[in-house]
């Protein structure tokens, strides 16, 4: 977006070349915001915003699980350290700018729960902590559902060999 300029000038409109104009002039381009005022800016690291979006997945009914296989795999190898931290960023990854931010994150969702609703949940939920945590505006939160956890079945083995006694499979040909 371009300012526009006075006739007189170049200079873009609302500055001033007297002293006590230059501050209203740095007042009106800075567009001053909760981030950013008169006494100072404040940034906020796109790890911050990850870990807003990420506690407040963990609030939402029929999320099981964040991140893909790899990522919560390492997540449960570091919780064994001791002196570590719980990770509550897999899965979310951030593009921020100034004043806003978009989320994107990795999910797998519990069974009998509409995916569409989680997901619709999900992103509510974010959006309203990241905003009322950051004051940052959130413009988008795309989820992607990469699987479906499904209820503990009793026949299963823990071996992990398919579940079920050979009997109950059919016979391959």
């Amino acid at each position: 977006m371009t300012n526009p300029t006075t006739k007189s000038t170049d200079k873009p409109a609302g500055t001033s070349t007297s002293t006590g104009g230059n501050e209203v002039a740095r007042a009106e381009s800075k567009q001053l915001d909760a981030l950013h005022t008169e006494q100072g800016d404040t940034t906020i690291a796109d790890q911050v915003v990850a870990k807003l979006a990420g506690l407040a997945a963990r609030e939402v009914e029929g999320v099981y699980a964040m991140g893909n296989a790899a990522r919560r795999t390492l997540n449960a190898i570091a919780e064994r350290i001791p002196g570590s931290q719980t990770n509550v960023t897999g899965g979310v990854s951030v593009e921020k700018g100034e004043r806003q931010a978009a989320v994107d994150m990795t999910i797998i969702t519990e069974y009998g729960y509409p995916i569409a609703d989680v997901a619709q949940n999900l992103r509510d939920a974010v959006i309203k902590a990241v905003e009322f945590g950051t004051g940052l505006e959130v413009i988008e939160v795309n989820i992607n559902v990469t699987d479906v956890q499904l209820p503990e079945d009793a026949s299963d083995d823990s071996a992990g060999n398919g579940g079920g006694d050979k009997k109950d499979r059919p016979e391959l040909q």
